[in-house]
């Protein structure tokens, strides 16, 4: 069984950063794909980053490519998710997930290969 629990949403203004955080807990390993997912109101839940070990990043669409970094520390069991030049667009609540397959290809986009979820923390970003 692995947890998951995000921190360090919140509201911010245009323009700020935020650094959300999730640690995980349970059987975890470095080569074990950590992501970033996000819903914003009214839409469909949309993958953001993902990485694997402490390389074999995926980037999502324009919207977020030189905006956003995922990292870890496998130390902590921990993956984080930094968000600058916010936009209120990126409003969302933000979900991390873990794909338990142990593999060196690159990390999928894909929801249904994340088997564990957190419960998501809430960013909300204002003009």
């Amino acid at each position: 069984q692995v947890q998951l629990v995000e921190s360090g949403g919140g509201l911010v203004q245009a323009g700020d950063s935020l650094r959300l955080s999730c640690a995980a807990s349970g059987r975890t390993s470095s080569s074990n794909a950590m992501g970033w997912f996000r819903q914003a109101p009214g839409k469909e839940r949309e993958f953001v980053l993902a990485i694997r070990r402490n390389g074999g990043r995926t980037y999502i669409s324009d919207s977020t490519k030189g905006r956003f970094t995922i990292s870890r520390d496998d130390a902590k069991n921990t993956v984080y998710l930094q968000m600058n030049s916010l936009k209120p667009e990126d409003t969302a609540v933000y979900y991390c997930a873990v794909d338990m397959a142990q593999t060196d290809v690159a990390p999928s986009r894909l929801q249904r290969d994340y088997e564990y979820w957190g419960q998501g923390t809430q960013v909300t970003v204002s003009s």
